[in-house]
This record gives C-alpha cells, structure tokens and sequence, in this order.
C-alpha cells in the first residue's frame, strides 16, 4: 500500500462486532481462560495481560506507525521526551558515550545533560556531518544522535555519511523524525538511521489536543554487537538468544512501559490514531502555503532573513530534495530591530504563539525567550537562536489572511 492509503486502513484491528473505525480498548488488566493460559501470556509476552505493557488500542497504533515510517516495530509512550528517554535507557550503561548534533531541542539537550549525565553518559555535541562526528567517536561511543530538521535552524543532517560511520563501527544511528510528520516528510529508517524517535503530539495528532511519543526500528542485527545484549543473565541466556533481532525493541518495552511506566492513553492513542489519517492532505497543504508565506516574507522590507528549506537558495534546500519527500511547514523570519522588533511584532501580531508545531493552526514562538531560553546566550546562537529570530509552524488558514495578518504586524 502507498502512504496515503496506509495512513487510513492500516493498523486497523479485526472487530467482532465489525466496528469501521478503531474502539478504545479502556480496561487496566486483561482476564485469562484458564492458570495455563496466564503462565504462557506472562512467559512469552504474547497476548495481553496489563495496560501498562500493551493495549489493543494502542498496538494499533503502533502498527499503524509502523506502516507509515517503514519500521519493523514500534512502540508508543506518553511523549516525545518519553520516547527519546526510552530508547537510550534501552542502549546504554554508565560509562558510555553519545555523539549529538548541535541545535538540538532544548529539552532533549536538557535530558542528555541532566538525565543521561547523572547516570555517567558523556555527550558530545557537534555539527551533523560525518567528519565532524568521526573527529570524537571512540571505543565508548554506543549512539549517534541527529534530528531530521534542527529546531529553529532548520538544517539537515549528512544522513548517508552518518549512516555509513554508524554501520562501518558498529554503532546505533538513532534520529528524532518528529519534523519528519511521521514518514510524510522523511523515512530516517530507509536513509540508515536504526531507531527512530518521535513526538506524536505534533503533526501525528495535528490538533494540538495530546501528547505522545513513539520509538520506531528497522530490521537490523546491530544489538548483537552490544554486550548489553549478549552477556548471559543468571540463567545463562542473553536478551540476543531470547529475541534476536527483537531483543532491543522487547528491552524498549520492558524499561520504558512496565518499569518506568511512560504509558500512553488509550484515549489519547484513539486520537492520535485518527489524526494520522489526514496527516498526508494537512502536510501537503501546509507545505504549500508555508512556501507561499516564505516568498512573500523573503521581499518584505522589515524581514532581515528568512529560512525555508523550500526556497532554492536555503542553505537547506539541496539536502531537503535529496533526503526529504518535501520541504516542510516550518520556517523563521528573523527582524531587522533584534528583540525589540520581535517584541514589537509579536504585540501586534493576530497569529496564535504557543510553543508547538504540527498544528492545523498557525503558531508562532520567539525562540530566544522561550523554548530555548535556559539555554546559554553562547549556546542560543551556536544553535542558530538569534534575538530577533521568530519560529512559525504554518497550519491550514488561508494563505492570504495569513499574509495578510503578518504584514500587519511587521508594518
């Protein structure tokens, strides 16, 4: 099946009752024929026992995920910050080693530095290049860490040169796809990347209604290359012996759902799991209107910069027609008057600001003050966050009142 038919029938489970859309599976636990029955669902993982390990509705959307990001599994958390957290806790032991992009979200730098950090992981942070990454890799290095689109820089990673380092020392390429919108835009799993991350609170949902998060992988034997997976627990079996190619997504699982409990809503994955079905036409529209809007900001006289991986002369925009299915629904303007015009712009502008992207509204964020704030002035601008910089995550207005209204607020 091709995306856009994917993204409406798949996942869909078998229905006794013949239900078109998907039921909401609102139970805690899961009752057993029979002392046998509950031996063999609690031993092998098969089947359903507690909603905290998995949930009809919620498996759904996992392969429904799946589906759309062409991963051999998936699995679903209450965030995006969930998601990232639980596949790394998945990988590492104090003592190893990540390379990172610079210009990550700021919350995710948040958590390598406070989180990982406490439990004796160093991380280091460089351009997302391959030269660069293989100028710190080492013998302790165990993940390499990119977005698919920085946030606000909006830059692309070297994905064929990371992914080659990755496979060439053994080494997991784990990428945050969430300004991918779910395979709409990017396939990370298809470029090279092993596991993917991703917030479904944004174009997954679309309305700004819930959060979610997800951990998506690809087929691979790499797990075998970590002794994580292949020292021999008391019982002289390793994780590989027991699940092979499915030992890490089964240790995503265990740690992040039934020990650490980041679980998400059956609620919250129904809706999720209806809003990916309009995901292909909202992404489609928003990227058409956000090159209109883009055009339009690129002449304004009050507009210093403007960046849009859809405009030919981007910085981005090669390496978005080489690895992207299209150009996005991002873009930022970046005011002559620094901080006071962005003050000043923002004061008057009709457009929404809240800190989100994906939406099927049109949000605005002043990164400097804001999502990237607890961040050092040094740090802000090496990660592309200028004071004059505006974020805006186009949604389906009409392009021409949204035009219209920024004019406005730019005169």
């Amino acid at each position: 099946m091709r995306y856009d038919t994917q993204a409406v029938l798949s996942g869909l489970p078998d229905d006794p009752y013949g239900a078109v859309g998907l039921p909401i599976y609102a139970t805690a636990a899961f009752s057993f024929s029979s002392l046998e029955e509950g031996a063999r669902r609690f031993a092998t993982g098969e089947g359903y026992t507690y909603s905290r390990l998995q949930n009809p509705t919620n498996r759904a959307l996992e392969e429904r995920l799946a589906a759309l990001e062409g991963a051999e599994d998936a699995v679903v958390f209450a965030s995006g910050q969930a998601a990232t957290l639980a596949s790394f806790i998945a990988l590492l032991q104090a003592g190893d080693e990540i390379i990172a992009a610079t210009g990550l979200f700021g919350q995710t730098t948040g958590l390598f530095n406070q989180i990982l950090g406490l439990m004796g992981i160093k991380v280091h942070y460089v351009p997302a290049e391959r030269d660069a990454m293989a100028a710190v890799l080492s013998d302790r290095t165990r993940a390499i860490f990119v977005e698919t689109l920085s946030n606000p820089d909006l830059s692309i990673p070297d994905f064929e040169g990371i992914a080659a380092l990755a496979e060439a020392h053994g080494i997991a390429f784990i990428v945050d796809n969430t300004f991918g919108a779910v395979g709409a835009l990017a396939q990370p799993l298809s470029l090279g990347a092993h596991v993917v991350v991703e917030s479904l609170t944004k174009w997954a949902s679309g309305h700004g209604s819930v959060l979610g998060g997800a951990v998506l992988v690809r087929k691979t034997d790499l797990w075998q290359r970590y002794t994580l997976y292949t020292t021999p627990d008391e019982e002289g079996k390793s994780l590989w012996s027991t699940f092979g190619p499915q030992a890490y997504m089964s240790r995503v699982r265990q740690l992040g759902l039934s020990l650490m409990g980041m679980v998400l809503s059956p609620f919250h994955a129904y809706l999720i799991f209806q809003g990916l079905e309009t995901l292909p036409l909202r992404v489609e529209r928003a990227s058409r209107t956000t090159l209109e809007l883009a055009t339009f900001l690129q002449g304004h006289p009050k507009v210093w910069k403007v960046r849009c991986p859809a405009l030919p002369e981007d910085p981005s925009h090669q390496r978005a027609k080489r690895y992207l299915r299209g150009f996005g629904t991002l873009l930022t303007l970046e005011v002559k008057e620094g901080l006071e015009g962005a003050a000043r712009l923002l004061e008057k502008c009709r457009l929404l600001q809240a800190p989100n992207v994906g939406d099927v509204r049109t949000l605005v964020v002043h990164p400097w003050t804001t999502t990237h704030s607890r961040l050092s002035e040094a740090a802000r601008l090496k990660a592309g966050v200028t004071p004059g910089l505006i974020r805006i995550s186009v949604g389906l207005e009409d392009p021409e009142d949204l035009k219209a209204w920024l004019d406005e607020s730019l005169a």
